[in-house]
């Protein structure tokens, strides 16, 4: 071989799997059941936080969420309002303990499926491609989760929980953990969708490609009934502001919910076949 030139492998073959998010992509529009439970989980120590507030670390394993909470230079200060020191480590530790179950009744109340999923499931299925699920939720918090979606019609061929890896996101560990159950061989020829910047992070930091979702999840952060509530001029101001975020992020493409991808992935696999990579 001449040393003075260099072969790369291009791979050119179809999408092998997909991997989703739970709240906010497939499940829960607006990814309301973690702000639930956060705002109810401080109101209960005598320091209320905003949703925005309790948004802002969406996306990572809860008790990092909470740390970032706990972190938050308004919540901080008004922790230590209440109770005359700002909350350490132990605190965070108590605050997880009573979180769980907090969480655990939120999910179970807010596990419908997002519309337009099933039909995505089925071209999924139809195309020969693998589906994975992940999640910055605990293993304990998610069995109710995964009953009420399979009654929907929505089993994963892989579930991989923060809990269940060393670091969530945006780490890539839960992905690569779903890659290897799927028997993926090519992180090229997988997807990440997520309706979190920190979910993005992961896949990208995965070497996959990425789909930002960005009104039935966090970015927006309403529930399907409120969305459809507003005006069609409030609509398009909000959507064009999560979409500016999620393309920020470094999100290969941005939809408005799961019920639009199908699209996306068929450009990613002409992508594909001409050889390009994420």
């Amino acid at each position: 071989m001449n040393a003075n030139y260099q072969f790369e492998r291009r791979y050119i073959g179809p999408i092998e799997a997909v991997i989703m998010d739970w709240a906010g992509t497939t499940v829960d529009f607006g990814s309301m059941a973690p702000i639930h439970a956060f705002q109810r989980l401080f109101a209960d120590e005598g320091v209320p936080i905003s949703a925005a507030e309790a948004r802002g670390p969406m996306g990572t394993e809860k008790r990092e969420h909470i740390r970032q909470l706990c972190a938050h230079p308004r919540i901080r200060d008004a922790w230590q309002a209440v109770k005359g020191r700002y909350p350490d480590t132990a605190d965070i530790d108590r605050l997880y303990d009573a979180f769980v179950p907090l969480q655990i009744d939120a999910i179970a109340q807010s596990a419908d499926l997002i519309p337009g999923l099933t039909d995505v499931l089925a071209w999924m299925r139809t195309q020969g491609i693998r589906i994975g699920a992940n999640t910055g939720y605990a293993t304990s918090m998610i069995d109710g989760l995964l009953a009420r979606a399979a009654e929907q019609g929505y089993i994963p061929d892989s579930n991989v929980c923060a809990t269940e890896v060393p670091k969530g996101r945006p780490y890539p560990y839960m992905s690569l953990k779903n890659a290897m159950q799927l028997g993926v061989r090519h992180l090229c020829a997988c997807v990440k969708i997520d309706d979190t910047l920190t979910g993005i992070e992961e896949g990208l930091n995965a070497g996959m490609w990425t789909i930002g979702v960005a009104v039935s999840g966090n970015e927006v952060g309403m529930s399907l009934n409120d969305w459809q509530a507003l005006s069609e001029a409030e609509q398009a101001r909000l959507r064009a502001a999560a979409c500016a975020r999620m393309r920020a992020s470094g999100a290969h493409y941005v939809i408005d919910s799961i019920a639009d991808v199908v699209p996306c992935l068929e450009a990613i696999s002409a992508r594909l076949a001409k050889g390009e990579k994420p």
